[in-house]
């Protein structure tokens, strides 16, 4: 039935309806303002804390929180070995950190995605954003394609171009970037917001510099690391303007050895232990220090 036919038929048979009714003398109930005809839905707004994540760990809310996000997830598989996919890898490392660190207490965590979910990237940084985290750690593994004897991990933070590039992104954006470190920028002018926008950035980009060197000291002779460990890139999950961010990128699914460490729960028990210490040195070294 072409498209025509189906427009008359919408609009005739309704027609005829209405004709044999009145013809029948059935009266036809006419709307009125005032009596039950509106049906009124409560459609759900902007996303609420129900939202966000479980906070795993101490329920101290002083204690640091730290947001672990395992790498793709879904429909998004990430890299692929030959027996190996990334948002598997991630996860499972992400959840053995997680429980690493609440063993250890006196630190909160959660996790971005606790299944096999997809996130976007923007969704990522803005879960740790919106929690309030003080340190935001994403996780993922590489891939070499043919080159598969690559191997070893390293870390990302976000480039110092990048870094300038985002900081104005954020003081342009008036809803991102009304509050940063608790201080409100609110109606401040445009050159204002930027200088403070760009000030928080750099101090989350020393931070997440000092996170990079203490996994790189933890991990010295324990975690195999690729020579140029230490990198940095333009990467949409490490932009926020005040929260520290790293990418780990735990080795490389195109390496059979590589990708046998990342899946064993030797390899992923030793990742966690060094991560774990990290984290802990990181934030016994923010805590300000109090008179005996």
């Amino acid at each position: 039935m072409n498209l025509r036919k189906h427009i008359a038929l919408a609009v005739v048979l309704p027609l005829v309806a209405v004709a044999a009714l009145a013809a029948s003398g059935t009266r036809i109930p006419v709307p009125v303002f005032g009596r039950d005809y509106i049906l009124r839905f409560l459609l759900p707004g902007p996303a609420a804390d129900a939202d966000l994540p479980r906070i795993h760990g101490t329920s101290d809310e002083r204690a640091p929180l730290v947001v672990i996000d395992a790498g793709h997830g879904g429909r998004d598989p990430g890299a692929t070995g030959e027996d190996a996919r990334e948002k598997d890898i991630t996860l499972a490392l992400a959840l053995r950190l997680r429980d690493e660190l609440v063993a250890q207490g006196d630190v909160r965590v959660a996790l971005t995605r606790e299944n096999d979910r997809f996130l976007a990237l923007g969704e990522r940084p803005d879960i740790a954003r919106r929690l309030g985290a003080d340190l935001f750690i994403s996780i993922h593994a590489d891939s070499a394609g043919e080159k598969s004897a690559l191997s070893g991990a390293s870390v990302y933070t976000l480039s110092g171009e990048a870094s300038s590039e985002a900081a104005a992104r954020f003081a342009r954006r008036e809803n991102d970037a009304d509050r940063l470190n608790g201080v409100s920028i609110d109606g401040q002018s445009q050159e204002v917001s930027a200088i403070l926008v760009d000030l928080s950035q750099r101090r989350a980009q020393e931070q997440a510099t000092t996170l990079v060197d203490l996994i790189l000291r933890e991990g010295e002779g324990q975690y195999a690391f690729v020579p140029d460990m230490r990198r940095a890139a333009d990467l949409v999950v490490l932009r926020a303007p005040d929260m520290p961010s790293i990418l780990f990128e735990s080795g490389f699914v195109s390496n059979q050895e590589d990708a046998a460490r990342l899946m064993s729960e030797q390899g992923r028990s030793k990742f966690a232990r060094m991560m774990a210490r990290a984290i802990r040195i990181y934030f016994a070294r923010q805590s300000p220090v109090r008179p005996g």
